[in-house]
């Protein structure tokens, strides 16, 4: 029998601790949510290895290293409103939950999201919803959001997602080219982004958010 609670504290103290993250909010919701619960059935032993965790077609979860680095430079409060773009199976919903006063979650894969749905519930997280629908439409009608992250790979960022981020609110996207990409961490100020770097990672690109290919004869 696995003691997943111990797999979680070999998660923190060999893939989050030695990222430099140590900020007690999320060091707890890391150790306290069962990432192997929100794993595709049967992958329950690869959740905690330091990797991203396959979901779906192109779609994964992120290795905790990079959501810890990610929670890590955004540093949500208990008053803020976080959007969770690509929450797939409800994982990274469920540890900003612990943080923040609400959650809304947005998966366009309709079976991932009535499994988020069901499995936030069922370790009863009350402050998280997930939203059925396209991810570069995010979620306007809950909006505007304090703070905004992306599960996922990034090559270009829709203006919808953008505006639906409070004046003064803060965004973190991993932006791809090529094998690797950066995480930046953005400040909306007069309804532009300014964006700064914030560490290195890489995952496959959300649908939607692929650049466009200009063609030329």
């Amino acid at each position: 029998m696995t003691d997943f609670a111990e797999r979680r504290r070999m998660m923190v103290d060999t893939q989050v601790r030695p990222s430099d993250v140590t900020k007690y909010p999320i060091i707890e919701s890391m150790l306290s949510v069962p990432r192997e619960l929100f794993v595709a059935k049967g992958q329950a032993e690869a959740a905690y290895a330091d990797q991203n965790v396959p979901l779906a077609d192109n779609r994964v979860m992120l290795e905790a290293r990079t959501l810890a680095k990610t929670l890590d430079a955004l540093d949500i409060t208990n008053e803020e409103l976080v959007l969770d773009l690509g929450c797939g199976l409800g994982y990274s919903s469920a540890v900003v939950a612990r943080m923040a006063q609400m959650v809304i979650g947005v998966e366009e894969e309709s079976e991932l999201a009535d499994e988020a749905q069901s499995q936030l519930s069922e370790i009863g997280v009350d402050n998280a919803i997930v939203h059925s629908g396209a991810l570069t439409d995010g979620a306007a009608e809950h909006g505007p959001y304090d703070v905004i992250l992306v599960q996922g790979g990034v090559e270009t960022l829709p203006q919808a997602i953008v505006d639906q981020l409070k004046e003064g609110g803060r965004i973190a996207v991993l932006f791809m080219t090529g094998a690797l990409g950066e995480v930046k961490v953005g400040h909306k100020t007069n309804g532009e982004v300014s964006w700064r770097f914030s560490f290195n990672a890489t995952a496959p690109v959300l649908p939607g958010f692929e650049a466009i290919q200009e063609f030329s004869l």
